[in-house]
């Protein structure tokens, strides 16, 4: 200890990688050479079994008859297991029943398991996996939703959303237009496959490594399918070599699977997925079939609307309902649709269970309204801009369909410094010139904005819980609910750690979320990682600080405002500690130096009976433009340029919120342009490999690409430090790409028709639009742009 003169300052400086600066993430390092570990990384332990499982054949039908002799008999085969043998639950779905551990009577997609084999080889497992002999009796099937639509095949119920008189609108409107589109699903691509590692324990339980978001639900599940009570069951995970919501609810099969042949075994189990067995037996994107019939005025802004979002959901619910709720929640995407009715359709289709990816249905519901702000710029001869910027929400028109009032109106000032700073008006007028000169190559320019909610619509999920150690040597041990997928939530709830008791981040170390720390966690999704688990570690770290602080002022005899955190001290009065050494004296004197934390997301609620409520506690906010050249003759294209502007409120770690959006942004241009889900007329996945099925590469990214955080934009809600969420918001700047596809096939009819441009915009469907675009021109009577 050592006493400040009058005369000399206190500390001004700050800890090293607090919240606000760039800090790298906490496995960038071991990322970069090899060392960071992952499910299939872990030491094997004795007598190590590999699990694979037999897939149906057919997409709906009967199974008449089955024999596993030959499964039993392959070498290596320790044990096969069908849905009889399970001791406990037999359905696993996540939140309503209609997902099997195995199959029994009946199947409802391609490659569903219908049986389980532990064997000593994953080589073994498989190929014994392959001889069962299985008899069907085929049923009838609904592989799309327009046919789930046409059967009324559902899920879960449809919901409506409704606000004002939107048929009384759309009559009175000056101009009226409907269409209908089809928005793609998307693979998750994960670079680390599904996978788990389940060892029994000495007692009669199990302790399951796993590569989920959601590690309670994991536990949660397999004490079910075991018949135990949850605390037998015990479940870590350290990272995911990716998620993208594809480990929300699809890894806990896997987990159900390997426990149930662990407990019959007596031996450890791991469950590896190969590539194929991956894409074929786990949920994408749902992909959506969306009409709309809009009215508006002459200058563009809507009256009214009436919008369908119809999900194909696949066999069971999964998370659909939340997912085909958030679509309805974001058909508005920044815009005041006026008078609306907005419905949602749950179609239950005989395909693989579609579940969460990033935005969870919020980008496949923008897409219908981005489309319709197109069109309407295109029947009023008007810069789709204009028609966008006139209907953003703003003071008078700042309620959305569902009732939540918009309090934070970022947008307008946004897409106006993007606008500035993209030199969007001086590039339009350019791009308008090139395609006039050009009759091949034409030029597509779009600015689209993005409003996104950020709480789950499930209100019981809004919530998390941390524990916090410190130890007498001045070092922090951190856990929290939060899972690690490669997004950087580690490093960002340390550095609110940090911040908290003002001390250098290298002090503070975050182990595994495991559920024998942090009971019942919420998933790691819906872009609230960081506000949630940060905000209870937070609120552990008060608490430390709390009993600090009363020890401190009744030892020293100074009032507790004059006790301080800064830059590794503790400032006491007029005296100054090391972190260290005034940690040293707390636990001499038997204060606490451990707490748990806990948060639960104020203000939300939803009426679901009337569509209204506020689900929301914020909205994320953020504009992209980019610029594309398409070639007429073949439908082949480039994006030369992209610019960015996103609000990340008060940045925790600006890196890392960048990289987020960069890479959000990249898979968002991948979904709506390149990543295709083929199926066969008998449900058969055919895109099931990284031959058949195309993500964004390098090449693919634009050369010129320009990304800025919105500066000094504090969110108004008392989230972590006023930071906001980056995780989902950023995927759905893709848009722009596609919006800028129809604007350069739209030149071809120099700007007076909308192209019909279904996702993903392959080459191919964009060719397919060149052409309509041509006929409509050829029905005008009028020579078209691309032959002038």
């Amino acid at each position: 200890m050592r006493k400040l003169p009058p005369n000399i300052p206190r500390p001004t400086t700050t800890a090293k990688g607090l919240t606000g600066t760039q800090a790298f993430h906490d496995s960038a390092w071991k990322h970069v050479r090899g060392q960071a570990r992952y499910i299939d990384d872990l030491p094997e332990p004795a007598e190590l079994l590999h699990a694979a499982v037999g897939q149906s054949e057919h997409a709906h039908a009967r199974i008449t008859a089955m024999d596993l002799s030959e499964v039993w008999a392959y070498p290596g085969v320790v044990s096969v297991m069908t849905v009889e043998d399970v001791p406990g639950h037999t359905d696993i779905g996540p939140v309503f029943p209609g997902d099997p551990v195995l199959a029994g009577d009946v199947v409802e997609h391609v490659g569903q398991p219908l049986f389980a084999v532990a064997a000593t080889s994953h080589r073994a497992a498989r190929q014994a996996a392959r001889l069962a002999k299985v008899s069907y009796e085929p049923l009838p099937t609904a592989l799309t939703a327009e046919a789930a639509l046409d059967q009324q095949l559902f899920v879960r119920p449809s919901h409506t959303q409704l606000r004002g008189d939107p048929d009384k609108a759309l009559a009175e409107a000056p101009n009226r237009l409907q269409a209908q589109m089809h928005v793609g699903g998307q693979e998750h691509f994960y670079l680390e496959g599904q996978a788990c590692l389940v060892e029994p324990t000495e007692d009669a339980g199990v302790f399951v490594h796993t590569s989920s978001q959601h590690p309670s639900e994991v536990q949660k599940l397999v004490a079910e399918v075991l018949d135990l009570p949850i605390h037998e069951v015990q479940v870590e995970v350290r990272r995911m070599g990716g998620g993208f919501g594809g480990k929300e609810t699809q890894a806990a099969p896997l987990a159900c699977i390997s426990a149930l042949l662990a407990r019959r075994t007596g031996r450890p189990v791991k469950y590896r997925m190969a590539r194929y067995d991956d894409m074929v037996q786990t949920g994408k994107r749902h992909d959506f079939f969306n009409t709309y019939d809009i009215g508006f005025d002459n200058e563009g802004v809507l009256r009214g609307a009436d919008i369908m979002v119809a999900g194909r959901c696949g066999f069971s619910p999964d998370l659909s309902d939340a997912i085909v709720d958030r679509a309805m929640f974001h058909s508005d995407n920044a815009y005041s649709l006026g008078q609306a009715r907005v419905v949602g359709h749950r179609c239950k289709t005989h395909t693989v269970s579609n579940t969460a990816f990033r935005g969870f249905g919020g980008p496949q519901g923008m897409m219908i309204i981005e489309r319709a702000m197109d069109d309407i710029a295109r029947h009023l001869g008007m810069d789709p801009l204009d028609v966008r910027k006139r209907n953003l929400y703003g003071p008078g028109r700042d309620v959305t369909h569902y009732g939540q009032t918009i309090e934070q109106h970022v947008l307008p000032d946004l897409i106006d410094t993007l606008e500035a700073s993209s030199d969007y008006r001086q590039r339009r007028t350019e791009i308008s010139r090139f395609n006039k000169e050009n009759s091949v190559l034409k030029r597509g320019l779009a600015l689209t904005p993005v409003k996104f909610g950020i709480s789950f619509t499930a209100k019981h999920l809004n919530q998390a819980g941390a524990l916090v150690h410190v130890y007498t040597d001045g070092s922090i041990h951190l856990n929290h609910g939060g899972t690690e997928m490669g997004q950087g939530l580690y490093i960002k709830v340390a550095q609110v750690v940090a911040a908290a008791f003002q001390v250098d981040l290298d002090r503070v170390k975050v182990s595994a979320t495991r559920t024998d720390k942090v009971p019942n966690t919420s998933p790691t999704a819906a872009s609230s990682g960081t506000d949630l688990n940060g905000m209870a570690a937070l609120d552990a770290c008060e608490k430390i600080k709390q009993r600090l602080v009363e020890f401190a002022a009744e030892t020293y005899g100074v009032s507790a405002d004059s006790v301080r955190f800064e830059n590794n001290q503790v400032l006491v009065g007029e005296q100054q500690f090391g972190w260290a050494e005034f940690v040293q004296q707390a636990y001499m004197a038997r204060v606490s130096l451990s707490s748990n934390g806990f948060y639960s997301t104020p203000k939300i609620h939803y009426d679901r009976g009337t569509g209204q409520g506020r689900p929301f506690l914020y909205y994320a906010n953020g504009a992209a433009c980019a610029e594309v050249v398409v070639d007429t003759l073949t439908g082949e294209y480039k994006t030369m340029r992209v610019d960015i502007l996103h609000d990340v409120g008060q940045s925790l770690n600006p890196a890392v919120d960048i990289g987020q959006i960069e890479g959000g942004f990249v898979q968002g241009m991948g979904w709506l342009t390149t990543e295709e889900l083929v199926y066969s007329d008998e449900g058969r996945l055919l895109s099931n490999g990284p031959a058949t099925y195309k993500i964004p590469a390098v090449s693919d990214a634009p050369p010129d690409f320009r990304v800025a955080l919105l500066p000094h934009s504090p969110n108004r809600e008392a989230t972590v430090f006023r930071s906001k969420a980056v995780g989902e918001p950023p995927l759905m700047l893709g848009m722009a790409v596609w919006s800028a596809l129809r604007d350069a096939v739209s030149s071809v009819a120099d700007y007076r028709y909308s192209p019909p441009l279904d996702t993903p915009a392959t080459p191919e469907r964009v060719l397919q639009a060149v052409t309509a675009t041509e006929r409509w021109v050829a029905a005008q009577g009028e020579p078209s742009c691309k032959n002038a």
